[in-house]
């Protein structure tokens, strides 16, 4: 059925624009900005450049690889464009989903023409010249700018003295426990998440803007070698997002007026549907537990409903690839089997992980892939530490309503909270395994074992395992039996820090 709405008020994604960076010469590395206003110029040669002109919507994904003073108002000034809606973001890798659908309510609301929605990295670059001790000729790097707040401000002092205030050693806590939830060996689970992460090579082996071009096997993905080193237990190099890469990416909106207007073909035309959004609390030690996620669940089960409940639905999708658990955890609420293709890009294993803007790609990869057939996409964007999520339905068919404004799903997130423990340093005496991961060094050698313990009384607290203890390293990387639930004592340690000796 063909929508009711004015053509004036139907946001439609019109053009889609990439650029790979691979210099030969460190010194000729593209910067981000220069990244972004190639990307942008190619979605505007994807649509109608002439669109490019009356820009007056701008959202940029937040940087990470340089730091700029007002980014947002440079590449309007590099385009031409002096826009009403001009935005640099936060934190997030949700956040190119999350603009990309504001943009379309923006343009529902009347409030813009022309919108585009855009991000890019150059980590590649930037370490390397690091390295090198090369000073790039980019645009002055901005160190009085704000930095922004990443997941390590949000943890507790005893997470961060024990190494688990970043995402590469959190997103393993939630792998063990969702495992042992689901009624999977810790082998089982891996093999799980080599299957899945196969199907991310595969794609990003075909898509042409993928920084590895490379299949690998489930085994060559999870078995830790001297190229694929462990990181933080399961996981290894192979297992982890990439974010040594140089891209830039962007989307461009506007309306179906306008695009027809400008003498777009009806085929290349992709319509917004919805989406849904909610977080979980920033602190992953102040949530209930690590066997699911209530906003992900949120999030998933509501674009569920709008397929008549059947993820099966969907022609393509796109699962958040930081980390194995995420899509693993996805698929089950969105009632796909372990046959899932859970990706149109690649993944941020292989195609890459340009930090917070990979979903940008990803919403390129899908237009070009409901332009060649498919009729109805999902795309799905998390943030943090399984923390910021945010899912939106594109098709080639056109809405048959108005997109809903009220976009959050957090009140339904909220309510399946269960009651959170309390968090206590102070503790010594028995405690359980809630979760456990092992953190090793550049070389691929144990670190430490950390440990999220459950006393008696049901406080959480967290440990060390010293990597001198191999009896109690072996409970937690068994891949026959979980560690969760395994029992044992809590002591203070030489420095004072706490340890866990299993019983």
């Amino acid at each position: 059925m063909a929508s009711q709405l004015p053509p004036e008020r139907i946001p439609v994604i019109v053009g889609v624009g990439e650029i790979a960076d691979h210099p030969k010469d460190i010194a000729q590395g593209l910067e981000p900005l220069a990244l972004l206003d190639a990307a942008v110029r190619r979605a505007g040669d994807d649509s109608s450049a002439a669109l490019l002109r009356e820009i007056d919507s701008i959202d940029i994904v937040n940087f990470l690889s340089w730091r700029y003073h007002d980014p947002e108002q440079q590449l309007a000034k590099r385009l031409g464009v002096t826009p009403r809606h001009c935005f640099y973001g936060p934190v997030g890798g949700e956040s190119p989903i999350r603009f990309i659908h504001e943009a379309a309510l923006r343009i529902q609301r009347g409030e813009a023409n022309v919108a585009v929605v855009c991000g890019a990295e150059a980590q590649s670059t930037a370490t390397k010249a690091a390295r090198a001790k090369l000073e790039l000729p980019w645009t002055p790097f901005a160190s009085d700018a704000p930095e922004p707040k990443r997941g390590a401000a949000f943890q507790k002092p005893l997470a961060t003295q024990l190494g688990i205030a970043r995402p590469i050693t959190v997103y393993p806590l939630y792998e063990a426990a969702t495992a042992a939830h689901w009624g999977q060996t810790p082998r089982q689970a891996l093999d799980e998440s080599g299957v899945l992460w196969s199907r991310y090579a595969q794609a990003a082996a075909a898509n042409p803007n993928a920084w590895i071009k490379r299949a690998y096997t489930p085994g060559e993905i999870t078995t830790p070698s001297a190229d694929n080193r462990l990181i933080a237990w399961p996981y290894t190099k192979l297992m982890v997002a990439n974010p040594s890469v140089n891209f830039g990416g962007a989307v461009l909106l506007t309306s179906l007026a306008k695009a027809r207007e400008a003498g777009i073909p009806e085929g290349k035309l992709i319509y917004i549907h919805g989406g849904a959004s909610a977080e979980e609390p920033r602190d992953f030690l102040a949530r209930d537990q690590f066997m699911q996620s209530h906003a992900q669940n949120a999030v998933l089960e509501t674009i569920k409903a709008m397929v008549d409940g059947d993820g099966r639905a969907f022609d393509a999708i796109e699962l958040y690839s930081c980390f194995p658990v995420v899509p693993k955890m996805a698929r089950r609420t969105l009632g796909l089997g372990d046959d899932v293709q859970p990706t149109v890009t690649g993944g941020l294993t292989f195609f890459g992980a340009p930090l917070n803007t990979y979903m940008t790609h990803a919403a390129c990869a899908m237009v070009r892939k409901l332009r060649d057939g498919g009729k109805r996409g999902l795309l799905y964007g998390q943030g943090g530490f399984v923390t910021k999520h945010h899912a939106l339905v594109v098709s080639r068919e056109a809405p048959e309503s108005a997109l809903d404004e009220n976009v959050s799903v957090q009140a339904r997130a909220d309510a399946a909270y269960g009651e959170v423990p309390p968090f206590v340093t102070e503790v010594t005496g028995d405690a359980a395994i809630e979760s456990s991961t092992v953190i090793y060094t550049g070389r691929g050698e144990v670190e430490h074992g950390v440990v999220v313990l459950r006393t008696p009384d049901g406080a959480r607290t967290l440990a060390r395992v010293p990597a001198q203890d191999q009896a109690t390293l072996a409970v937690l990387t068994d891949l026959d039996r979980t560690p969760v639930g395994a029992r044992g004592a809590i002591s203070a340690g030489a420095d004072g820090v706490p340890e866990w000796r299993a019983s």
